[in-house]
Order: structure tokens, then sequence, then C-alpha cells
């Protein structure tokens, strides 16, 4: 029984690090953060939490938006990701990172997260 349990455990925590990826739907109004607050805070669950990892934003809608990277309130870089576009982005430990939506109407992105090979 305690092979199954360790089994299944393995399998559940192999499946969450590749699947870290979370699709979003921005409306014209509302900025989101997605890592850098803390469990319960952030729009993702980001598996590398408390270390530097790379965000990778995919735009998966029809319209362009934008994304910025903070560190507490000091803006670090803000970058525009056109339809179709996608940006691999490295956040450091301590980083923010928020989506930002087109005032023109609705955008959607998928957020995943990447190990920073040492």
């Amino acid at each position: 029984m305690k092979k199954i349990t360790l089994i299944i455990s393995l399998i559940v925590f192999i499946h969450f690090e590749a699947n870290a990826q979370t699709e979003f739907v921005l409306e014209p109004s509302q900025s989101m953060i997605m890592t850098g607050k803390g469990p319960g805070q952030d729009g993702t669950i980001n598996p590398y939490f408390g270390q530097d990892c790379y965000a990778i934003i995919n735009n998966i809608g029809k319209r362009e938006f934008s994304i910025r990277v903070q560190q507490a309130e000091k803006i670090i870089e803000e970058i525009s990701i056109d339809k179709g576009e996608s940006k691999r982005v490295k956040l450091l430990k301590d980083y923010q990172l928020y989506l930002d939506p087109n005032p023109e109407g609705i955008a959607k992105a998928s957020v995943d997260y990447e190990k920073i090979k040492e």
C-alpha cells in the first residue's frame, strides 16, 4: 500500500511540475498579478516560488497586451506581447509579474514557468 501511495504521489508531482501553465482572459480594465506576492495571492502557481526562474507568457488571444515586472513598487521592465507571440522573462525570486490588459478589448494569455538551469 505504501508503494502505491508513493507512486501516485510521484505521478501527481511530476504532472504538476510539467503542467504549471494557466490560461487567463484579461478584461480591458483588469490588471492581474501572476506571481510574486505568495501562495493564495498570485494568479498562477509558480512551482519555483522563492527562487529565480523564467516566466513564459504566450498571447493566445486576438489583441496585444503587456506584461510588467516589478520589485516591490519599482517597475523593472514593461513588455508588449503581440497576438501569437511568446516571451520568456527572467524573474528573480523577489520580482512580481503582472499581466496588463489592452484597453481596446479582451486579451488572452497563458503563463508557464521554467527552472533556470545552472
